[in-house]
């Protein structure tokens, strides 16, 4: 009777033994009579022992002088204790080990770097966008041939004369040629201290000497100092305000009140106190009941347009523009609008489209080094005058020389404070 080969028929070794199993296989029961039995397995070398066929390790190699002194087996520090043959020995003193924590204070740095960083590049970007309003805001030469002018007594101080025209006021009218006659002149003045201003109105209708213009068809005469920008724009309003003050201009800035509207809309109106009850004599006929008011941007301009019905008549309308930009400015600062910058980019956007100013003015340095300024920091005066009186058929306002020589002069030395702290601010 044949019998089966056995199952680790094939799977010799190279000494002619055959393994007890074949490979992958579970154990087999070898028949009798088995010529070749299986001889059992060597037992391998432990790691810890040197192989039969290396020296011992305290035996110098037949390559080695023989006064080198041997070394001792160590085992590989990758062999674990098991591995080694040893047992498990779980450590009984020390610390424990140290768990891996986060680390909050290297991770909240570079977090605040980051943003840092974005909002640095959101800053750059606003700052090169507000330079860029900056550089389109109308420019003229307001002092292009110009001579003979006022010395600069003062360095660091700043004499700025703002021209205030209303393009949309139904009593203005524009000289020939479509130029207009400017309704408020103001001369600001911010000491080398540059920690408050002085805002002086110069009434529209002081009677004073305007110089010839460039081609002498115009001027050259006394007239209304409101009559100098008609004639001969800002070069003859420049040379027209220092030859009556004496005083140095550095800056000009001309500026359409009608725009303003949009500038107090911006900022969300203004609040004013109203001296007495009038109705506006424009359209659409408003009625300003006295006392506190809230004003959006068409009623403040219309507000601060109306003369007629107050005893003073234009100085009540000077007043009132002066209180509309103490207001405009209260609630600019109480937005925080000059002390941010993207608030500022905003507001400098509403305030330069109604601007012209001279080649060398900036309004976003100006804004910026100024931003800190609050309204009860800004001194409002009037230059001296004796009132009106009627010159031919025209009702003009006549200069007080003498204390008007003593004020610009103080202006120009940079020493108003202590003379507004003798004579007053002229109200």
């Amino acid at each position: 009777m044949a019998t089966n080969p056995p199952d680790n028929a094939g799977y010799e070794r190279r000494d002619g033994s055959r393994p007890d199993r074949a490979i992958g296989r579970a154990r087999v029961v070898r028949p009798e009579g088995d010529p070749k039995p299986a001889e059992p397995r060597p037992e391998r070398p432990r790691p810890d022992q040197p192989r039969p066929d290396q020296p011992r390790p305290d035996q110098p190699r037949p390559d080695q002088p023989h006064s080198v002194e041997p070394r001792p087996y160590e085992p590989r520090a990758y062999q674990s204790r098991a591995y080694r043959g040893l047992p498990y020995q779980r450590p009984v003193s020390g610390p424990p080990p140290r768990r891996l924590r986060p680390r909050w204070g290297r991770i909240a740095l570079v977090a605040t770097l980051l943003l840092a960083l974005i909002a640095g590049c959101g800053t750059v970007v606003s700052w090169l966008w507000l330079r860029g309003v900056d550089s389109d805001i109308n420019r003229e030469d307001a002092f292009g041939g110009l001579e003979e002018r006022p010395p600069k007594l003062i360095e660091g101080a700043l004499n700025i004369l703002l021209l205030g025209t209303d393009t949309r006021d139904p009593e203005e009218s524009g000289e020939a040629g479509g130029a207009w006659r400017t309704d408020t002149i103001v001369i600001v003045h911010i000491p080398a201290s540059h920690d408050r201003a002085y805002l002086v109105s110069i009434p529209r209708d002081l009677w004073v000497y305007i110089p010839p213009t460039p081609d002498g068809q115009m001027g050259d005469t006394m007239a209304k100092i409101n009559a100098a920008y008609a004639w001969g724009g800002m070069p003859l309003a420049v040379q027209t305000v220092e030859q009556f003050t004496g005083v140095h201009i550095d800056h000009v800035v001309l500026v359409d009140f009608a725009g303003f509207v949009k500038v107090t809309d911006a900022v969300g109106g203004v609040d004013m106190v109203v001296e007495q009850t009038i109705t506006s004599i424009h359209p659409p006929y408003r009625t300003f009941y006295a006392g506190p008011r809230h004003f959006t941007g068409e009623e403040a301009l219309d507000y601060v347009r109306q003369r007629y019905q107050f005893p003073d008549g234009d100085f009540a309308r000077m007043r009132h523009q002066q209180e509309f930009l103490k207001a405009l400015m209260d609630k600019a600062t109480s937005l925080g609008t000059l002390a941010n910058l993207s608030s500022l980019r905003a507001f400098v956007t509403s305030v330069a489209g109604t601007l012209t100013v001279d080649e060398g003015f900036s309004l976003v340095d100006l804004a910026w080094q100024f931003r800190n300024l609050r309204s009860d920091d800004l001194v409002f005066l009037v230059s001296p005058h004796r009132g009106t009186d009627m010159i031919g058929d025209q009702s003009v306002v006549v200069s007080d020389r003498e204390t008007a020589l003593s004020f610009y002069d103080a202006m120009a030395r940079d020493e108003l404070d202590e003379w507004v702290s003798v004579h007053g601010t002229g109200w």
